[in-house]
């Protein structure tokens, strides 16, 4: 018998959440208003609905009692709704024959002053969804065949490990890198705090397993530039640059391309280095990098050919002709680990780009590798004697105080890792030159990791002068305000001495830069994904679901989705290759059903649920017979409703979310026959 020809036998279930509803709401008075509604067998209440005590009392009561639909009044669906649909399914009900209300968020934290009216509220939201089970139908998951390959887009350390351990699952892997070169920003550090440990030999560790792996393809100079399809069956365009010098061994002498490099005439200051440095047109972006075959750098070369001269006939190992191919892949997730870039300061913010003493910490950790052992530290022709890191430049911004970003907003987050990463660069200031004065100005100090804090212990014993001043109180920096032989003056309220205003004398400052995501409104535009107000791509929960995006089948990991240090950033890379392994590993997907449904008896055919549709390909109009219908792909369709709205002939529905469902729920919200009284004192 279909649920629509048999009596509804509903369980009604009012979760006390450990206070959080119960101090407010009179739960029990609840229960009892609704055990005398029509279709209820059981009304009760619990301490905690979502315990096992509390999920064992669902399934008894199914079984004993026969309740073929149930309602649970608790806290925000998207916390425990999961749950429940489990608990319904061991006890033998269709999971979809179970409806959440939330009372917690919607009711008792927002009228704790009013206890009275959150009871009758609590009675009401109940009640509407009562009316909605009545109408539940049983419903079936969507499920799809599945293609055993991802995509992961960014070759940086999240990147890196998140195609290393979906390789060692068994999954096929496509990593690509817009640029000539993996590694990304961990390929510029030395070591990585805490364990000290060289960081180029870890990543090119994981490079290593990664490259080698039969099941890993690596395109470099590579971009995704289209997308269709869905979870499971995404169809990925990627172009590809040329990369203009062909592979080969470069390590064995001089050879005709490290001949070219000598040869090339243009000069660029080198971003690896941050412009410490200069390197050619043709270029490796550090001894050892991957891959060992270098790169033209299409941007600068400026196609003067005096690279090939004197080759001795291998000339055919360069091309100065780009020729950008595109290739298609079939995946069935997509990985987006497009990582972060360093902040840059305004023109003058601490007179940036007016002091050329005025440096960023990621250029300044490259002068410190720059620089030889036992060579004493040396910026613009002087030796280093004062130094000084300021801490959250581009961090923690109040509106007002610093300047906004292009788009307007400024940013008001935590970068997180700023703060031991400086601790770590001043105490090997001080080891390496223990005759330099180093002064580190903060707002706070947040060395949240485990053993970070002893960097800040390990500072103190280094004879690093903290000095602490407030977001609306910043420091200035200045030229020298008379002959005292260094090059900035640094005036500042220190309030660990209770604000008392003093200057420093300073042969260079170092601004602690924060972190921003990469530019990549180009995917995001073409994966359908979200931003958060930081800028940084969107999780679909922090909690319950943190790698995964609202898109089936695309999952962060890495900076992309928030400031990470590198462990963070492999723990999230490793978290969204388990997720895609699980996704994808069994050949198949299931998707929920929550779909646009079409009554052809009632469909005309007039396109406007096609008209205002925002999802490609979910709707589409078909004609077969002559006759013209609306079809509803349901791997594509996201369940917004829109089509909804916009049908004429009311021949569109939401599966598991009908127009007579919602009709019932409002019917009983409104209605004057609810026991209200019940529950008044």
């Amino acid at each position: 018998m279909s649920e629509k020809n048999e009596e509804a036998r509903i369980g009604v279930y009012t979760c006390h959440c450990g206070g959080n509803i119960s101090d407010v709401v009179r739960c029990e008075q609840v229960a009892s208003a609704l055990r005398k509604l029509p279709n209820v067998l059981v009304s009760r209440t619990d301490m905690s609905m979502c315990s096992d005590a509390g999920q064992a009392m669902v399934e008894a009561d199914i079984k004993e009692h026969g309740l073929n639909r149930i309602v649970i009044g608790a806290c925000s669906p998207s916390l425990h709704e999961q749950t429940f649909r489990g608990t319904v399914s061991r006890a033998g009900l269709n999971p979809y024959l179970y409806h959440h209300v939330g009372i917690r968020e919607q009711n008792s934290w927002v009228h704790k002053d009013d206890p009275d009216g959150a009871t009758q509220k609590a009675v009401r939201l109940m009640a509407a969804g009562i009316a909605k089970a009545r109408l539940l139908e049983s419903l079936e998951p969507i499920r799809l065949s599945a293609e055993k390959q991802a995509l992961v887009i960014g070759g940086g350390i999240a990147g890196l490990r998140s195609t290393w351990d979906l390789a060692r699952r068994g999954l096929k892997v496509v990593l690509i890198e817009k640029t000539p070169f993996l590694g990304g920003h961990m390929a510029q550090l030395e070591s990585v705090f805490p364990t000290e440990e060289a960081a180029r030999d870890l990543l090119h560790d994981l490079i290593e397993k990664v490259t080698v792996h039969p099941n890993v393809t690596v395109h470099t100079r590579a971009e995704l530039v289209g997308m269709s399809g869905y979870v499971g069956d995404y169809k990925a365009t990627i172009r590809q640059q040329s990369r203009g010098i062909a592979d080969g061994d470069i390590g064995k002498g001089f050879t005709a391309v490290q001949r070219a490099i000598i040869n090339c005439p243009v000069e660029v200051p080198d971003e690896f280095n941050y412009g410490l440095t200069q390197r050619k047109a043709i270029y490796q972006a550090y001894p050892g990098c991957y891959p060992a075959t270098p790169a033209i750098d299409w941007e600068h070369c400026n196609g003067c050919r005096e690279c090939l001269k004197n080759l001795n006939g291998d000339t055919g190992l360069i091309d100065l002709e780009n020729e950008p191919r595109e290739f298609e892949l079939t995946v069935g997730a997509v990985v987006v680990a497009t990582g972060f870039k360093p902040y840059e300061p305004h023109f003058g913010e601490y007179n940036y780009g007016v002091f050329p003493e005025v440096v960023t910490l990621p250029k300044f950790i490259r002068l410190l590798a720059l620089t030889e052992e036992g060579q004493s530290l040396q910026w613009n022709g002087r030796t280093v004697r004062k130094l000084a890191f300021i801490h959250c430049v581009g961090s923690r911004q109040l509106d007002g105080i610093n300047e906004p970003q292009a788009d307007g907003r400024i940013n008001d987050y935590c970068s997180r890792i700023c703060c031991t990463a400086t601790l770590h660069t001043a105490n090997e200031v001080r080891e390496r030159f223990p005759n330099m004065h180093v002064f580190d100005l903060y707002e706070d100090i947040r060395t949240y990791g485990r053993g970070h804090e002893e960097y800040y212990t390990r500072a103190s014993k280094n004879m690093v002068r903290f000095v602490r001043f407030h977001d609306d109180d910043l420091p200035g920096v200045l030229g020298p305000s008379s002959e005292n032989g260094h090059a900035l003056l640094i005036p500042v309220h220190d309030y660990l001495t209770w604000g008392e205003e003093i200057e420093i004398p300073v042969d260079m400052v170092v601004l602690v830069t924060g972190i921003m995501p990469n530019p990549v409104d180009d995917i995001i535009r073409l994966l359908k994904i979200a931003p958060g107000t930081d800028r940084f791509l969107l999780e679909v929960h922090p909690k319950l679901r943190p790698v995964e995006t609202a898109v089936p089948g695309v999952i962060l990991a890495g900076t992309a989705q928030g400031p990470m240090n590198i462990q963070e950033s492999c723990a999230a890379a490793s978290a969204a290759a388990a997720k895609v392994a699980v996704l994808l590993g069994q050949g198949r997907v299931e998707l929920e059903p929550f779909v646009a449904h079409v009554d052809p008896a009632r469909c005309n055919g007039s396109g406007e649920c096609v008209a205002v549709c925002p999802y490609e390909d979910a709707i589409t109009l078909e004609t077969v017979d002559g006759v013209t219908r609306a079809v509803v792909t349901p791997a594509n369709c996201a369940g917004c409703g829109s089509c909804v709205s916009a049908c004429p002939n009311r021949a569109i529905d939401l599966q598991g979310w009908t127009l007579d469902q919602y009709d019932a729920m409002v019917d009983a919200i409104a209605s004057d026959n609810l026991p209200m009284m019940e529950v008044a004192v």
